[in-house]
């Protein structure tokens, strides 16, 4: 699959009408990670948000030294679509970050066919319950570490064996903000979701399958 096929086509509200299959895919990661960011970066039509101002009643459970700029929060999901080629589209939750929120996680899996996993260097540990979260819900995941300007630089290995994950699961290096960045991760998700599919790892519902 070539990062030259996403090309980002003229917006419109409807899918192609040779689109034939479609594939849901959740965004996750800690709160303030760019979750919101990578859907608006990656989404062919306007995003869904659903967020709300961050208030003083929240100062005491949402941990924000490391976002100080951040003034809202995802509360229940981010939406986008994004168009792969002429008979597949994508379809991207955003899931909320704040822990007080991750019992809708459940819901917004259901017949997802994959995760991607946001991570920040500065707070790498924040990444293990998200990366447990996403294995209890039996979905094969990548893992992208969202380069901050102001964040530890890593190679790849290094991220590797500091995150732990299966030997097959992706882990790569991106900058949400950026659409080649976010669609090169987005590509080695999608073929890492084909390869666990055709090993049996995967059972796909058959209405979302590549």
């Amino acid at each position: 699959m070539d990062s030259a096929a996403w090309t980002l086509p003229p917006e419109s509200a409807y899918v192609a009408p040779t689109v034939r299959r479609s594939a849901k895919i959740l965004v996750v990661g800690p709160a303030g990670v760019g979750k919101t960011t990578f859907v608006d970066t990656m989404s062919e039509i306007e995003p869904l948000h659903t967020e709300e101002s961050l208030t003083s009643a929240s100062e005491s459970v949402d941990d924000l030294r490391l976002t100080p700029a951040k003034s809202t929060t995802t509360v229940a999901l981010d939406f986008g679509r994004r168009t792969l080629n002429d008979q597949l589209v994508l379809y991207l939750f955003g899931t909320p970050g704040q822990q007080r929120f991750t019992y809708l996680w459940r819901t917004l899996a259901r017949n997802a066919l994959g995760a991607l996993v946001l991570a920040d260097t500065r707070r790498l540990a924040d990444s293990f319950e998200v990366m447990d979260r996403v294995e209890d819900l039996g979905l094969p995941y990548a893992i992208a570490v969202n380069a901050f300007d102001d964040a530890p630089v890593h190679t790849v290995a290094e991220l590797r064996e500091a995150l732990d994950p299966d030997p097959a699961t992706p882990v790569a290096v991106c900058d949400v903000r950026h659409e080649a960045s976010c669609a090169r991760v987005m590509i080695e998700l999608v073929e890492h979701v084909l390869a666990a599919s055709s090993a049996g790892r995967h059972a796909a519902d058959p209405t979302v399958r590549l």
